[in-house]
């Protein structure tokens, strides 16, 4: 049994300021940014994140199988926590080259960061970074204060950057 690291953020305490120069620096190297909002909603839009998802996951200590098309559409997108405005994509010449979905918890009083990949050629640039923030904008826009996530203990890279960001460890549930 894997004992998770679960993190989470206040995001009335964050400093947007302090990670905005990833942003920038993404888009002034020709990356774009949208959500699946902007995009629309649409089969093959579900299908590209789908397949950006599945190979930026493929990294993640003891993930398994991914899930098949069908499961993650019915498990991950048609829950009534999937809002397309939580799902910001970065680009590269019209190719998706990473993204970071938010899900929103009314009931639980959180936001939920479930994933977020980058592909590897397009890694060490900041690009993780500057998604969390429009992540993090996302979850103050919803009038939401806690992003929750959780990594598996030797996904060392990304419990870093989350805690750069300010996340701290959580005990209990995320």
């Amino acid at each position: 049994m894997v004992d998770w690291v679960r993190l989470r953020l206040d995001v009335d305490g964050f400093d947007e300021a302090a990670f905005e120069p990833y942003l920038s620096r993404a888009r002034e190297s020709g990356v774009e940014f949208t959500t699946m909002a902007e995009l629309g909603d649409t089969a093959g839009h579900r299908r590209a994140l789908y397949d950006l998802n599945k190979t930026c996951s493929a990294d993640i200590p003891d993930r398994g199988e991914f899930y098949t098309y069908d499961a993650y559409v019915t498990e991950r997108i048609e829950v009534p926590s999937f809002d397309p405005a939580g799902v910001a994509l970065a680009l590269h010449r019209g190719a998706w080259i990473g993204m970071t979905a938010t899900s929103l918890h009314e009931s639980k009083g959180y936001a939920f960061s479930e994933m977020t990949g980058v592909l590897a050629s397009y890694r060490g640039q900041g690009l993780s970074l500057a998604l969390k923030l429009l992540a993090i904008r996302f979850v103050r826009s919803s009038g939401y204060r806690w992003l929750a996530t959780f990594h598996h203990p030797r996904n060392a890279s990304a419990i870093a950057m989350n805690r750069r960001l300010g996340f701290v460890d959580q005990a209990g549930e995320g």
